[in-house]
């Protein structure tokens, strides 16, 4: 790639993620979703270059879109490069700039999806698309997938398109998505460039209380409501025993390497004050997490209802699920019901093999100071759904960052924006990576 193609790759980053912001595919949950336009946006975008996209609706207004970009190598397995078209609701009055304008200031993109996950939709396709113009291939053959859903569970998105169209997954061994890749400046200026190769699971479960419906100026022993905010309290004040995976260990001893500081594998809490605002996030991948999300009871101040449920959010490390399930039942007893809502599996990966090699060298091409770690994600990505079919997920959507930038406050945040000094950065890495893997 010459200059001249460079720039035009930047500069069509940045116009790319603009549109694509502009473009409200918000999703409301419940079902309550429209990515329809964005996804004729994207189709629209790789006709123009000759990439034949095809769409699947699996409701309507819900929309999926895959490609197949040829490879050298026919021989070599598929690697699926994905992102989400959705994004989560913005309210604009909370807002210091119309948050679907994708105005720029200082320095930044502003706008709901600009960091999730529309700048990282943005690289893939002027990657693909500076490909389609210069006539290049790459190494193995791609399949880009633009998902709808990811917001609200993936019901309309990966998981179904793995149920129903599987066979556009055929031969692909790896994939690689969002939210891995960015950089966490610690100690003396030293930047650790977090790749994801693990996720929490998520169990979020209905507690129900039962008890004796009655009038609230009697004595009531069995009050339904009391005995369920009995058993949110207690899980709420739980504390979860420290569980160091083999990915948080990996990482930490990075941090105490680059800081200085002592590596005690007993327990790793004192180092999450080196990671600075990153430290919220990976301080919930040192342990399972419950936490109590809603109540629903009663319909009346002098009516006690026969029964109470609060839902409780979930999160266990991998290898701790049934820790997870069985310290719940134990801290609400037996006389409180269990439903479960959704469950998904936790994902851990070896952080070695040629396709992690390849994102180090290609982190290592734009920042050769900067140090490639693994970490465990405390939230999912669509890799959950792609793994039922074998397929090894990363999160791999490079990001060189200010010290001073709250990135994960940015997810689902107020004023979420993304530094366009890091999303040029972020594509030449994507693709030199996608160049050598």
């Amino acid at each position: 790639m010459n200059q001249q193609e460079r720039d035009e790759l930047e500069a069509e980053t940045i116009r790319i993620c603009q549109e694509l912001i502009r473009i409200p595919s918000v999703n409301y949950g419940d079902g309550k979703g429209d990515e329809k336009a964005i996804a004729q946006y994207v189709v629209n975008l790789l006709a123009e270059v000759g990439i034949v996209a095809q769409s699947f609706e699996s409701a309507p207004g819900r929309v999926n879109v895959i490609a197949n970009i040829e490879g050298i190598d026919a021989t070599r397995p598929a690697l699926v490069l994905h992102g989400h078209l959705d994004v989560v609701p913005a309210d604009a009055a909370d807002w210091s700039v119309d948050p679907f304008a994708a105005v720029i200031k200082e320095g930044m993109i502003w706008g709901r999806g600009a960091v999730d996950m529309k700048n990282m939709d943005a690289m893939m396709l002027a990657t693909v698309r500076s490909w389609a113009r210069r006539g290049y291939k790459p190494p193995r053959r791609i399949v880009l997938a633009f998902f709808a859903d990811e917001e609200a569970g993936s019901l309309f998105g990966s998981r179904w398109m793995v149920k129903n169209h599987p066979e556009v997954f055929n031969d692909c061994s790896e994939a690689v998505s969002e939210v891995g890749g960015f950089s966490v400046t610690v100690g003396e200026n030293k930047r650790l460039y977090f790749v994801e190769t693990a996720e929490k699971g998520i169990h979020w479960m209905r507690l129900t209380a039962h008890g004796r419906a009655g009038h609230g100026s009697m004595v009531n022993d069995e009050n339904a409501l009391t005995r369920l905010a009995e058993a949110v309290a207690k899980i709420g004040n739980h504390q979860w025993p420290q569980r160091y995976t083999k990915t948080v260990k990996i990482l930490f001893e990075h941090v105490a390497k680059a800081t200085n500081k002592p590596f005690n594998v007993a327990d790793l809490r004192p180092l999450l004050k080196e990671l600075g605002n990153t430290a919220r996030m990976i301080g919930a991948t040192l342990q399972n997490i419950a936490n109590p999300s809603m109540l629903e009871a009663g319909y009346k101040a002098n009516v006690i209802p026969q029964s109470a449920s609060a839902v409780i959010d979930g999160r266990f490390l991998p290898g701790y699920e049934d820790e997870l399930n069985s310290t719940i039942r134990e801290i609400i007893g037996p006389d409180i019901t269990i439903e479960t809502i959704t469950r998904d599996i936790a994902l851990e990966n070896d952080f070695s093999g040629p396709l992690v090699d390849a994102m180090c060298r290609a982190l290592e091409s734009e920042d050769p100071e900067g140090i490639p770690v693994p970490y465990l994600m405390s939230g999912g990505t669509d890799n959950k759904a792609l793994s039922e079919l074998g397929i090894i997920g990363y999160g791999f959507s490079p990001l060189k960052l200010s010290p001073e930038l709250d990135f994960m406050a940015l997810f689902h945040g107020v004023d979420e924006r993304v530094e366009i000094e890091g999303l040029t950065f972020g594509v030449r890495v994507l693709s030199h990576f996608l160049e050598n893997c």
